[in-house]
């Protein structure tokens, strides 16, 4: 029996970029998709719906002529890389990947693309509660925790002590003391540090421009952004991305 080819050259890569265009067939930008992921890291439940409408095999590509076994497949890569944003967004790697284990197994059962679909809703709306409930465990009262809800859900806004204060029915001067108490940290200072971590996400792993993250992230310039970032970071916005571009996915 002649031996089978199991290697893949590059013959064979720029083969299926040409049939890819032959079909019109254009994957979705990786700035879009990994926002799906992003938000699960952060426990952020805007997500899911993103990661509902990007699991389609006219986003993602074809790993099977069989559409039964390629929705699997792609079940099983995007199960990998939520499991390992959750992990970045604080979840024990044991119980991430367990998770992973459980929902991989429920899916190899399965006998319709529709129920696979059903189940990637399921898996990626449990690891984005599971990291949610994650982050909520650090600290003990209801009002930081409605205090950190908020600010997870208005990056994109300026955000001060008082409208925290109004948010929760607490005096601004109460909330700053409590806040400090329980988080180590000032209102401002914690802002500030959540800010730089999504702005780290978002050059680590999509193509928006620094200017584009700027606004995003409601800084007031990007020449402050990059002034801020540099001060927590010891980089520039350039400078970090050049460095560390797409690396906490490499070795998926």
């Amino acid at each position: 029996m002649k031996p089978r080819k199991l290697e893949v050259n590059h013959n064979d890569v720029i083969y299926l970029q040409y049939q890819n265009l032959e079909k019109g067939f254009e994957r979705c930008p990786q700035n879009e998709d990994m926002m799906q992921y992003l938000y699960l890291k952060a426990g952020n439940p805007l997500g899911i719906e993103i990661a509902a409408g990007f699991f389609n095999a006219d986003l993602q590509g074809c790993l099977s002529k069989d559409p039964l076994r390629n929705i699997k497949y792609l079940f099983v890569v995007n199960t990998g890389l939520a499991s390992r944003f959750a992990v970045e967004g604080g979840l024990p790697v044991e119980i991430a990947y367990s998770i992973s284990d459980l929902y991989i197994q429920k899916m190899d059962e399965l006998e319709t693309i529709e129920e696979v679909k059903q189940l990637q809703r399921a898996m990626f709306t449990h690891y984005t509660k599971q990291v949610a409930l994650f982050k909520k465990n650090h600290v003990c009262s209801k009002p930081i925790v409605q205090c950190l809800e908020y600010i997870s859900s208005h990056l994109s806004e300026r955000i001060s002590l008082e409208q925290l204060a109004d948010f929760v029915n607490l005096s601004p001067s109460y909330l700053s003391t409590l806040f400090k108490q329980e988080m180590r940290e000032t209102v401002s200072d914690y802002i500030t540090k959540i800010r730089i971590e999504t702005a780290k996400n978002m050059l680590n792993h999509s193509e928006y421009s620094y200017a584009q993250i700027s606004s995003a992230l409601a800084f007031s310039s990007q020449s402050h952004f990059t002034k801020v970032f540099r001060q927590k970071t010891g980089y520039t916005p350039k400078e970090y991305r050049m460095q560390f571009y797409s690396q906490d996915i490499s070795t998926l």
